[in-house]
């Protein structure tokens, strides 16, 4: 079964195409607007292909409380103890910060588009033309947002983290039912920083069969490995979040990459992709040299007509011309129909 095709701003999405790598900002602008700006300016260096921002304030997400409920649990390798409002009010992305970052990221060559969490924040992406909306994991299910989003009409980035398959089914069949059939399910940890022995990239191929859609991977864990693992279990997408220094701190960076680190990523993402390609196995136009220096029979003594063949006249020896090696005990013992120099390939016609 072959997924929707899906098409993000003139961008094809799927296995025939290079992934496409997407540069999370998230809550490493630290509040400022000029380091938002760099590290969209350092995505577009590493070679994304887009970049993604938040859209929401604290009172859009949550209310301010200070119950249990409401709190990071202390366990929380990052957060613990924390209150969802103190956290998102650190983390959020001003909404007059918006426009500057599109036109930003534009002009960079990057495809800017956000994940909205309220109906005024998808007003907001509407009115600047954001080619693409993501739905953060733990808004899989609000019917009413994907509807809402399923409404523009644009393509939906779906993450599934924290959700189970039933769940992320229903997802996909409420954007389907509301009007959108470019759908990306992103399979995703929601743990932060998440254990590479949690991606479980080899759900990707089970994923795309069960809700024939494309998908990717959303990827919280260090490093790139994980994120190379899933391009070669046939993620199309791969989202990672991007800072200018960990040691500068946030609420993020811990498991974000640095420019140079995600430059690797969007490299080694592309080379991987390069290197599936397809299940038949055969030789390959690079390989036509080394296989004229292959192994075959070779006179390595000059020899008279009469000689017997033998290890000391004749030698499997790079590089092909001659018969293959596999005739040795065919030729053995046979005798020269005439003189033969040294560096001669044996051919039939001279035994």
């Amino acid at each position: 079964m072959t997924p929707h095709a899906v098409t993000i701003a003139g961008r094809a999405v799927g296995l025939e195409h290079p992934p496409f790598v997407i540069a999370e900002v998230s809550g490493n602008h630290g509040g400022d607007l000029e380091r938002a700006l760099a590290i969209i300016d350092a995505a577009a260096s590493a070679g994304a292909d887009a970049v993604k921002f938040q859209t929401y304030t604290a009172d859009t997400i949550t209310i301010e409380a200070d119950s249990p409920e409401f709190r990071v649990s202390d366990e929380h390798g990052l957060w613990g103890g924390r209150t969802l409002y103190d956290l998102y009010t650190e983390a959020h992305t001003p909404w007059q910060w918006h426009e500057a970052m599109f036109l930003r990221a534009r002009d960079r060559g990057l495809i800017p588009f956000s994940s909205p969490f309220d109906s005024t924040a998808v007003e907001l992406l509407a009115s600047l033309d954001a080619p693409v909306y993501k739905i953060a994991s733990l808004e899989i299910g609000d019917t009413a947002l994907l509807r809402e989003v399923a409404a523009t009409g644009k393509p939906v980035i779906l993450s599934n983290g924290a959700a189970t398959l039933l769940e992320a089914i229903q997802a996909v069949q409420t954007l389907r039912e509301a009007g959108t059939s470019e759908i990306v399910l992103l399979s995703c940890v929601s743990s932060y920083p998440a254990d590479p022995r949690e991606a479980n990239v080899r759900s990707i191929p089970t994923l795309r069969a069960a809700l024939d859609i494309e998908v990717g991977f959303s990827d919280h864990t260090p490093g790139v490995g994980a994120a190379l693992a899933a391009v070669a279990h046939g993620a199309t997408v791969i989202e990672k979040h991007l800072t200018l220094s960990r040691a500068d701190g946030g609420v993020d960076a811990a498991f974000s990459l640095e420019p140079d680190e995600f430059a690797v990523l969007t490299l080694e993402a592309r080379r991987t992709w390069e290197a599936l390609g397809d299940a038949t196995p055969r030789l390959t136009t690079g390989e036509a040299e080394s296989r004229r220096l292959r192994r075959s029979l070779w006179v390595v003594a000059d020899v008279s007509a009469g000689d017997v063949v033998s290890t000391e006249n004749v030698r499997s020896i790079r590089p092909a011309g001659g018969l293959p090696p596999g005739d040795w005990d065919a030729v053995v013992g046979r005798t020269f129909r005439q003189d033969v120099r040294r560096g001669t390939p044996l051919a039939w016609q001279l035994i």
